[in-house]
């Protein structure tokens, strides 16, 4: 009797299975030519200033201009962005349930304009604090030195411009974050509980103390004004105006100092308890090992149901008997049920080893934006205010004129507004790079799944980088907070169904870290806090909250 011929199954060899497992892998002179350099200089700076208020103002009127031609009374900006919502809201929709724009209020435009108008100003105010001022303290000083009164004269027209600009700037951010705090503080009224009720929360209580401390250094300015304009004057009570214009001046840096240094601790805080989370990689590793092994079993019982159906196909050549194709049919099905395990397996430790790698990304970019909140604070806040300050204090000390010849002054006045004004420079420019790449390379922060716009020309991305009025509502910060939250979210959001039940915990540990947990949403359950997460209808809000928190102290 011949041997039978085998069968071969229709599925693939063995080779082909194990293939599944490839997978790992001045000097000042004093002469008279200098001193009319000195006083050219100074008719130049107040000539820079009144021209540059002139723009402002004219911009804030085109502003106007914009509000009125806009339908349903919103402004361009605010058709691009919600006012009183953060740039996350405005990028993630933050519109009504239905999706209909909602008019604005009245308090709302005003909020608007007034808010443009402010950061129109910020550049110019930005150079007046960092420039004119020390400069104008500089020539003062001289003037004290080399008793030239109409050098002081020009010196003394020149700081009533710089501390009028400091003045206009600062009381106009006063009435916005006014009306910023009210209208967040409302917001919490109306969400007495989660992501949506801690972001105005904080808005609120950071917006009501931009205003206070604002309001201390619009006095300041005030009080500069007073001063400069006695000497313009030649009033006997310039010493006195001095006097109070130093001791104001030494408040205000001081208030502000104590406020950056609280933000240092707060970034600090924060920064050691994502620290003390462990990288995400490695505090799963239990997890990635089991499903690799998972994976490889998946592949090794295929490989077994196979090489089963050959051996009960041997078994027959050897000894035939009745119904022994039942037994190869039978081994068959389970080699085929084997089979199809294997690529569910394998997507799954796939996917765990790209969602540790995820989560692990972006504790270390939320404890990198910490670390520079930290170094902004400490060189803006921490020491270029308290110099300023310093600087106040002497200012009450030479009033007199008894330390008129010490220019330790104005050099501390300078060094302060240094940090502070290099500090901002910092900071405008990369707000400007993010603008230019939000347009030029939107696909930079697109994440898997989402569909990138369209490029802009590197002419209208330029463009865009220069409005430094408008916020960046697609950068990294935002891609980062949405990738936060898919992994956080529970099974019934959209996408985040295969995230496994420990990586899931992770990111919400790492929520809590970022002070975006239940103590903070006013909810008095973890249970309670983690059905927000579960709700589709809250991404928006929750992807607010985690970029508010990934820059925030």
């Amino acid at each position: 009797m011949s041997t039978p011929v085998h069968r071969t199954p229709t599925r693939p060899s063995v080779a082909t299975l194990t293939s599944v497992k490839q997978r790992r892998e001045g000097s000042r002179t004093g002469s008279p030519s200098a001193n009319s350099a000195e006083h050219a200089f100074l008719r130049f700076q107040s000539n820079v200033g009144n021209r540059a208020a002139t723009a402002a103002v004219q911009r804030a009127r085109s502003t106007t201009a914009e509000q009125a031609a806009e339908p349903a009374g919103t402004t361009t900006e605010q058709a691009a962005e919600p006012v009183g919502t953060t740039t996350e809201q405005a990028a993630g929709g933050g519109g009504a349930a239905d999706g209909a724009p909602q008019r604005k209020s009245y308090r709302d435009r005003i909020n608007a304009l007034l808010d443009r108008f402010k950061k129109n100003l910020e550049p110019a105010d930005n150079a007046v604090k960092g420039g004119q001022t020390p400069t104008n303290a500089a020539l003062t000083h001289q003037a004290g030195a080399t008793a030239d009164g109409a050098l002081k004269n020009d010196a003394a027209i020149s700081g009533t411009s710089a501390a009028g600009w400091n003045l206009l700037t600062e009381a106009t951010g006063v009435v916005v974050s006014g009306m910023d705090a009210y209208k967040n503080w409302k917001d919490t009224k109306q969400n007495e509980s989660g992501a949506k009720h801690h972001t105005a929360k904080r808005k609120a209580k950071v917006k009501a103390t931009d205003a206070g401390v604002g309001a201390v250094s619009s006095g300041s300015y005030g009080a500069a004004i007073a001063k400069e304009a006695t000497k313009v004057q030649g009033a006997a009570n310039a010493a006195t105006a001095a006097e109070a214009s130093g001791a104001l001046s030494a408040v205000t840096g001081v208030a502000k100092g104590v406020r950056a240094l609280i933000r240092v601790g707060g970034a600090a805080k924060k920064y050691k308890e994502l620290q003390s989370l462990g990288d995400a990689k490695k505090v799963n590793a239990d997890l990635l090992v089991r499903l690799d092994q998972e994976a490889h079993m998946a592949v090794f019982r295929a490989n077994t149901a196979q090489a089963e159906i050959y051996a009960r196909l041997d078994a027959a050549a050897a000894h035939p008997h009745e119904g022994w194709q039942e037994g190869v049919e039978e081994a068959y099905a389970r080699f085929e049920r084997e089979y199809r395990s294997i690529k569910p397996a394998d997507e799954a430790y796939k996917r765990a080893q790209k969602e540790a790698a995820d989560l692990s990304e972006v504790r270390k970019y939320a404890m990198t934006k910490q670390k520079f909140k930290m170094g902004k604070e400490t060189m803006g806040g921490v020491v270029g205010e308290p110099a300023k300050a310093a600087a106040g204090v002497l200012t009450l000390v030479t009033a007199t004129g008894a330390m008129a010849s010490n220019p330790a002054g104005w050099i501390l006045a300078a060094i302060g507004a240094g940090f502070v004004l290099g500090t901002t420079g910092y900071k405008a420019g990369r707000a400007a790079t993010k603008r230019y790449n939000e347009k030029r390379h939107p696909d930079r922060y697109t994440l898997e799944g989402e569909t990138p716009d369209n490029a802009a020309p590197r002419t209208e991305s330029l463009s865009h980088a220069l409005k430094f009025w408008k916020k960046v509502s697609k950068g990294e910060r935002q891609a980062m907070a949405r990738k936060i939250y898919g992994l956080a979210a529970g099974p019934d959001v959209p996408g985040s169904g295969s995230t496994t039940p420990e990586l899931r915990q992770s990111a919400r540990q790492l929520l809590i870290a970022l002070k975006a947990g239940p103590d903070q949403h006013n909810l008095n359950t973890v249970e309670e806090w983690e059905l927000t997460l579960n709700d589709p209808a809250k991404r928006d809000a929750w992807i607010a909250e985690i970029a508010e928190q990934l820059a925030s102290g």
